[in-house]
């Protein structure tokens, strides 16, 4: 387990305050663009996964965090809903369907950029014509780095999600600025985009 996954399993394993239970900002500008089969990757705590399924879609939930993944069943099973959830290491899993959507929340900066841009492919192959990718990443200019594993993380260009993004249609993108402890800050780029619908050739 790397740096950055101990430091979220310890922070999960703590009972959850009603805030910690509350969509974020990012997930809240998600919602309304999430139906039919959604995958969100790195889905913490699951509060965006039981919002999109109280909307009626079917949700499939991947954490590296143990943790997360127990609280997401524990949780299910007593609001009598389904939610997917499991254990992944999310540098190496294999996306093996297509979604309407597939989240990506405050995830991708967790890995080396490599590892990153390879994810961030194949989410994009994953999303089904006319759905949507949900993308979020902390943004050069970050300078809250406690939770980051020294040795593998990615702070992405300002530009570069819609530079990776080129063809499709942006709904929603922009740079959010958060102050953090120690008079430091997190900036996050934020990016929603609708895959391009496939055209069929027609014949004279």
């Amino acid at each position: 387990m790397n740096k950055s996954v101990e430091f979220f399993d310890r922070q999960f394993r703590q009972q959850p305050t009603d805030a910690a239970l509350e969509l974020n900002p990012f997930e809240q500008q998600a919602l309304p663009f999430l139906a039919g089969d959604v995958l969100d990757f790195g889905c913490g705590l699951g509060n965006l996964a039981f919002a999109a399924t109280r909307r009626g879609c079917r949700v499939t939930a991947l954490d590296a965090s143990a943790a997360a993944i127990d609280h997401i069943r524990s949780r299910a099973s007593k609001e009598g809903v389904t939610v997917k959830a499991r254990v992944a290491d999310l540098r190496h899993y294999r996306i093996d369907a297509d979604y309407d959507c597939v989240v990506s929340i405050g995830l991708l900066m967790f890995l080396d950029c490599p590892s990153a841009f390879k994810v961030l492919r194949a989410i994009q192959e994953h999303v089904r014509p006319g759905g949507y990718a949900v993308i979020n990443v902390l943004v050069e200019g970050t300078t809250y780095l406690d939770m980051f594993d020294p040795e593998a993380h990615c702070l992405f260009a300002a530009s570069e999600l819609r530079d990776r993004f080129a063809g499709w249609e942006v709904a929603k993108s922009g740079i959010t600025d958060f102050e953090a402890p120690r008079q430091t800050v997190k900036r996050f780029a934020t990016l929603i985009a609708r895959k391009p619908e496939v055209r069929t050739a027609t014949g004279a």
